[in-house]
């Protein structure tokens, strides 16, 4: 079964696991790096980390266009489910055998509130197994935690994490989770949307590799991967 990661830019995500297309985050509109239009992507699923806007971004538009089923926490699938849309709730520590695969939320340490100021919940990341057993955390927005050890006993075959830094896990936070999350494959992302949260990814990678035994896949928005 081929898994296809892509990266629209910021901390917006594509997921292709056999036939399932999943995105993660969908924030198109407004995004300044963003390498696609919200009209422009398909997706079976949709999965939300988190309240912010950045985040839940073009969701309700690209839900009733597509059909997608929303999937979140349970204060933001009920918030959702209020405009229409069909949903899936969850909570951290919970997973699910979806048909594409078992998600189980994860812990993240962020705010969640929603754009009109209503309760988020908790944030979360997701910890995606795919029925060939390939195991992909995206952390969502974070700060290092220990617990990042735990998920990494999985076997992560793909790590997403912010670098970022003022609202994330910066460069060398973001260095100390791939040492204690040990994925074979690590991509960089919230980071260089705005001059707030500007970083060179390529020193990271140089760093990372440096030090630890897992590859660092520098993306340009748009780009993907193959597991």
């Amino acid at each position: 079964m081929k898994t296809i990661y892509t990266w629209y830019g910021h901390a917006t995500h594509g997921l292709q696991i056999g036939r399932h297309k999943l995105l993660i985050d969908p924030y198109f509109t407004g995004n300044p790096v963003a390498s696609a239009a919200a009209d422009e992507v398909d997706a079976d699923f949709i999965l939300i980390t988190h309240g912010h806007g950045d985040h839940i971004g073009d969701t309700e538009a690209i839900a009733k266009r597509t059909g997608a089923l929303c999937i979140s926490n349970f204060e933001i699938s009920a918030w959702l489910e209020k405009k229409g849309l069909k949903t899936h709730a969850q909570h951290i520590g919970g997973g699910y055998d979806h048909p594409f695969g078992y998600l189980k939320l994860t812990k993240a340490i962020h705010g969640s509130a929603l754009p009109d100021g209503s309760y988020g919940g908790n944030p979360a990341g997701f910890l995606i197994t795919t029925p060939d057993n390939k195991k992909i955390y995206f952390a969502g927005d974070t700060g290092l935690f220990g617990d990042m050890e735990l998920i990494g006993d999985e076997g992560l075959d793909l790590a997403i994490l912010p670098i970022g830094d003022n609202y994330t896990m910066g460069p060398d936070d973001a260095h100390k989770a791939v040492k204690l999350l040990r994925p074979k494959q690590v991509v960089p992302t919230h980071y260089n949307t705005w001059e707030l949260i500007k970083q060179d990814p390529q020193a990271w990678k140089k760093q990372v590799e440096a030090e630890t035994e897992t590859k660092v896949n520098v993306l340009k928005p748009g780009e993907s991967l193959t597991l």
